[in-house]
């Protein structure tokens, strides 16, 4: 009789969550260790996760925070949902989190027919993740300039190009 050793691919179990509060901390170390993300204020990821949980994400994995969407409903178009940043940490990359982290989202808002994000030039992950969010539910995804790199002040900043998806099918 022969053995062949059989592999097993760990499932993991992940929580998807409204963040809170008492996430922003996390949130923002996971963010300091992704470098092509813009690190903002630790205050500013407490603000997100008190004010704005609504219409965000947090992923934990055995208690670890590993993903984090933020986003808000976009003031001049209530079905728009604009997802400003998108954090997955890099022991998650490649298992299609941030694309059910966005699904999460809009699944608690029967409203959203759009989504919005702003992504520079050289972040080639979130032009994939968008445009593979756009192709999966086969909606068009349009690209057009939203603040060009005169537009940001004092500091080298590229320019950030707005993805608008939808309208999404209910």
């Amino acid at each position: 009789m022969i053995s062949i050793p059989t592999t097993t691919k760990e499932v993991k179990k992940y929580q998807f969550c409204e963040p809170e509060k008492s996430d922003g901390a996390e949130v923002y170390e996971m963010i300091e260790n992704i470098p092509i993300l813009d690190l903002n204020s630790s205050y500013s990821y407490l603000l997100w996760c008190e004010f704005f949980s609504d219409t965000s994400v947090v992923v934990k994995d055995e208690g670890n925070t590993v993903g984090f969407i933020s986003g808000f409903i976009h003031p001049s178009s209530p079905d728009t949902l604009f997802i400003w940043q998108v954090a997955v940490a890099e022991t998650e990359r490649g298992q299609g989190l941030a694309t059910r982290m966005i699904d999460h989202i809009v699944d608690r808002h029967e409203d959203v027919r759009y989504i919005e994000a702003t992504v520079s030039p050289s972040n080639k992950p979130s032009q994939k993740l968008f445009k593979g969010f756009a192709n999966k539910k086969e909606v068009p995804c349009d690209i057009s300039v939203c603040f060009e790199e005169d537009d940001f002040p004092g500091e080298d900043h590229e320019q950030e190009n707005t993805f608008k998806i939808g309208p999404l099918k209910n």
